[in-house]
């Protein structure tokens, strides 16, 4: 039988159309996160390591932790730490001080101004600290008497230098010095991280130049200045651990002076005073923090969040990946 003109001619039969499979919906859909072996392996061996540092720390009878647990509040290292915590506070604040003079000295149109800086720098950064101690240690040997006067005339003050020059006054002017020549670098380069277009706003405005770096400039600086010089005043902590050279018994002097009386207890007071040392930087850390989040107002455009801040935004992730994996 034909078929009839202009009809299609199908060799094989069309299968029926299937019918959609039912989709879950869309709440119902889970994406799964791409697998990271590497990553797991990682983390388990560092946690492995970490625990067997942890087991031989506390199990090893070498560490005594019952002398280090007697030692650690004694009066002697307390006295020294408070020594360390003078020297530092004193040394930090005649430091950026002199970075400040020192940086301002630097960036100035005088040609004396900058070569006396330059040279400044360049002679206490090359200095190992403990050669500039030991100098002033003994610089009466070299000046018994310091005047002020008129060069090659009359003095209008005179005083004893091994009277003034006390055990704590060397420390401070050593640790002093050299960390003005650190911080200056610190502040300039702060300063100059200072857009300059807000130097020309505000010499627009009419504004007296010490205004403008007091209001304008280094407010602004000290966002940039503040990582840096924290950086260098934790160095500065560790740093006084070496006045004991000149006799001041700071904290590492008193450690030292009990390790010598009592040879047996020398590793439970190197451990007092790392640990003591660990604790005055996380103090100093927490404070770079808050100084760090303060200066960012109005740079950023959300203020980064505080430990605590994070701790709740971690629990609050957690609750909810906890119930969305028991909703499925």
């Amino acid at each position: 039988m034909s078929e009839p003109p202009g009809a299609a001619v199908s060799l094989t039969e069309a299968p029926p159309p299937v019918p959609d499979a039912p989709s879950k919906p869309l709440a119902a859909q889970r994406v799964l996160p791409l697998r990271r072996p590497g990553r797991w392996i990682a983390t388990a061996v560092v946690l492995v390591l970490a625990a067997q540092f942890v087991h031989g720390l506390v199990t090893n009878p070498f560490y005594q932790w019952d002398r280090f647990g007697y030692w650690f509040l004694r009066p002697t290292i307390l006295d020294g730490l408070l020594v360390t915590l003078e020297v530092t506070a004193y040394s930090a604040v005649l430091g950026l001080l002199g970075g400040i003079l020192l940086a301002l000295a630097r960036l100035s149109k005088s040609p004396v101004l900058r070569a006396v800086s330059w040279i400044y720098i360049w002679t206490f950064r090359s200095i190992p600290l403990i050669v500039i101690l030991l100098f002033l240690y003994n610089f009466s040997a070299l000046y018994q008497t310091l005047s002020v006067g008129v060069p090659f005339g009359p003095a209008f003050f005179t005083f004893d230098e091994s009277r003034l020059a006390t055990d704590i006054v060397v420390a401070v002017v050593g640790l002093s010095l050299n960390q003005a020549a650190y911080a200056a670098e610190a502040v300039r380069g702060g300063i100059l991280s200072v857009d300059q277009g807000q130097h020309e706003a505000a010499a627009a405005l009419g504004l007296p130049k010490g205004y403008q770096f007091r209001k304008v400039v280094f407010p602004q600086a000290l966002r940039s200045i503040t990582p840096n010089y924290v950086n260098q005043l934790i160095d500065l902590v560790k740093a006084t651990s070496l006045v004991f050279y000149v006799s001041l018994l700071d904290l590492f002097g008193a450690a030292q002076t009990m390790g010598a009386t009592y040879p047996g207890d020398i590793v439970p007071l190197l451990l007092v005073v790392t640990v003591w040392y660990l604790i005055l930087t996380t103090v100093v850390s927490v404070v770079q923090f808050y100084v760090e989040r303060y200066f960012a107002r109005g740079a950023t455009r959300g203020l980064p969040p505080t430990p605590l801040q994070r701790l709740r935004t971690g629990v609050s992730d957690l609750r909810a990946r906890i119930r969305r994996e028991t909703a499925v």
